[in-house]
């Protein structure tokens, strides 16, 4: 065409001034988050780190850890087991506490359904997603945690777009979208009235793509089924899932087939699932989801049950 040019390749200076400016970024990001870290331990009597195996919470490990240096984390990680989790992440989480010599709680959402305060669901899409926030909300209660640190972002969902950092939850575990306080600058209010507790989100300004480079950066161990592998799979609606597990429901004319995939967020094995991918080292993934045109979370079941199936299950009192 008259008039175009062929685009030229970058120079080596203009390849260097794009690398330092997404380290500044990734730094600011991490300095941000680790003053965050330090101010729940300052303004809050029993916090937690709400662990779930998956890379943002093993980047808030990393953050925390950091921020606390040479000390130990003052606070434990908690994770609400569903009984549906990847194998690959339970192996993972138990080896991280024990290398970090962090203290771990785990509570059983398969203890609320035997006790009856949850029913199982059944069917194609039955998933105990929406039952991990009776399990969470016993153990704020048994602990008396006043503040519960996550790794919600706001690129995630549109609910999750709306949460401040320090999210105040009222003394039932509900959050109300319309009732939140004013976050100016760099100043967290952590005040909060008896029963009530916080969630905390201090990567909430981070995207996908920041974790990861941040996991590059740092060079972060993680689960393996965050990288590309030849899994047994299923197709259903235009999603690939894992047929490795019986917990993931499957219709006998749905086909079992081996694919080369990887898992872009980790949730239960019942309500994730998997993308096509070559993608075999951090630097891999992170080209891929620089050329993504799709979102994170477009894997997990339980965001499309409704338009507002997350937020839903937040005023509920979920993550």
């Amino acid at each position: 065409m008259v008039g175009c040019k062929e685009p030229q390749p970058l120079t080596n200076n203009q390849q260097e001034t794009i690398m330092n400016k997404d380290t500044s970024h990734i730094n600011s990001l991490e300095n941000e988050a680790i003053y965050i870290m330090r101010e729940v331990a300052a303004q809050f009597e029993k916090p937690v780190l709400l662990f779930s195996g998956g890379k943002d919470s093993i980047t808030l490990v990393r953050l925390a850890v950091k921020a606390f240096y040479p000390a130990k984390v003052p606070f434990p990680l908690m994770h609400i087991d569903t009984g549906h989790n990847f194998p690959e992440t339970i192996e993972f989480r138990d080896r991280l506490v024990k290398e970090l010599g962090l203290d771990l709680i785990v509570r059983n959402v398969q203890d609320s359904i035997d006790q009856g305060k949850v029913k199982e669901e059944s069917g194609r899409y039955a998933s105990r997603n929406q039952l991990q926030t009776t399990t969470l909300l016993d153990a704020i209660e048994e602990f008396k945690f006043d503040a519960c640190i996550g790794g919600a972002r706001r690129d995630e969902e549109k609910a999750r777009a709306k949460e401040r950092i320090f999210s105040v939850r009222d003394d039932f575990g509900q959050w109300d979208e319309k009732n939140q306080r004013p976050e100016l600058f760099d100043m967290l209010n952590g005040e909060i009235e008896l029963g009530q507790n916080v969630r905390v989100f201090p990567i909430s300004n981070w995207t996908e793509l920041d974790v990861w480079s941040y996991i590059e950066k740092e060079n972060i161990e993680i689960p393996s089924i965050y990288f590309a592998h030849k899994r047994k799979v299923f197709l259903r609606d235009g999603m690939i899932w894992s047929a490795e597990d019986e917990v993931v429901y499957r219709d006998e004319e749905e086909e079992v087939i081996e694919e080369m995939v990887r898992f872009r967020t980790v949730g239960d094995m019942s309500c994730t699932a998997a993308v096509l991918s070559e993608a075999s080292t951090i630097s891999k993934v992170v080209e891929e989801i620089r050329d993504s045109t799709i979102s994170e979370r477009g894997a997990r079941i339980d965001d499309k049950r409704s338009e507002a199936a997350m937020e839903k299950r937040k005023q509920q009192g979920y993550f």
